[in-house]
């Protein structure tokens, strides 16, 4: 059986598939990749199937081994690979043999990484889901993030080309798109007026659970406690501090702070990927105009992985 040896573990490096659904009646967010589209390129690259599992980290990738020929992909960012001494790209797959070693090093103006390897990383699923949930310490292994001297058993996978992309990555640019609420009546005309004219920095202060925002203090005039109810994904809670929080993949499952509002889902994995002390302003959409920027942004996924090709048939 191939074997997965982490030889030097990057930050917050786990085991992600696309996520754990329908469980968050029982206090389980569905965890998952923060990036779905960089995550969902790195499998297709190595020719997996979504569902499959792979590896994302923080910042640093570390470095590992495998007891089989595999192919590899690292996606979220620009980052340096390398397989020994051999320089080799980001965003296309490469061929890792016994005996080499593929370190990965910093991310460049992104944050999170994702490492697939073809046959997917196959760690027992837990509750519907191989994604480690590191609050809730289930899935992946043993619920951690991974250090050295793991190892884990990959899945079997046919011979196959090294892909790349043929269509270019599309990210959004300007403002992070929000729908108001769900308590965007906790906050009045002129909150509303300065939460959408002023700059906002994404603080140090997260991690897979939330991304807190530095900036002005945002008042809610009716208080900062609820009732405690769910918190959608992407939903910007407002504390007693006046500080925004932006709940992210692991987030807790309800919370007793007003939310003023909730980033668009196709601009989520954007804040995401927004380095630690960069700036970001906020633009008020409608439910109905982020829905249609999701369907839009699928297909364009959708085009760009249906178009991969073998490395040494691209045009250059």
């Amino acid at each position: 059986m191939n074997k997965l040896h982490i030889v030097k573990a990057g930050m917050m490096v786990s085991v992600q598939d696309p996520g754990r659904r329908g469980m968050l009646h029982s206090g389980i967010s569905a965890s998952g990749p923060m990036d779905p589209a960089a995550f969902a390129f790195a499998q297709a690259l190595v020719g997996n199937a979504p569902a499959l599992a792979a590896l994302e980290f923080a910042h640093l990738g570390g470095s590992y081994r495998v007891d089989a020929p595999t192919r590899i992909a690292v996606t979220g960012g620009q980052v340096d690979i390398r397989i020994d001494s051999r320089q080799v790209a980001a965003w296309e797959s490469h061929w890792l043999q016994p005996g080499e070693t593929l370190a990965v090093g910093a991310m460049v103006g992104a944050v999170w990484g994702y490492i697939a390897f073809s046959g997917g990383i196959d760690v027992p699923p837990l509750l519907g889901s191989r994604s480690t949930h590191l609050r809730s310490r289930i899935g992946g292994l043993d619920g951690r993030t991974l250090q050295a001297g793991d190892a884990l058993s990959l899945g079997s996978s046919t011979d196959a080309p090294c892909l790349r992309l043929a269509l270019p990555i599309h990210r959004g640019r300007g403002p992070i798109r929000v729908v108001p609420g769900p308590q965007d009546d906790y906050f009045d005309g002129a909150t509303w007026d300065m939460f959408l004219r002023s700059d906002f920095r994404v603080s140090s202060k997260r991690d897979r659970m939330a991304t807190m925002l530095d900036g002005p203090v945002i008042r809610a005039f009716r208080g900062h406690d609820i009732v405690s109810d769910g918190t959608p994904l992407g939903s910007i809670q407002v504390p007693g501090s006046g500080q925004p929080i932006v709940l992210t993949a692991e987030r807790q499952t309800t919370g007793g702070y007003p939310k003023i509002a909730t980033i668009a889902s196709v601009d989520l994995p954007r804040l995401a990927q927004t380095p630690s002390g960069a700036s970001i302003r906020f633009a008020r959409i409608s439910q109905a105009a982020a829905e249609d920027l999701l369907v839009a942004e699928r297909l364009r996924l959708k085009a760009s992985l249906e178009n991969l090709q073998p490395v040494d048939t691209v045009t250059p």
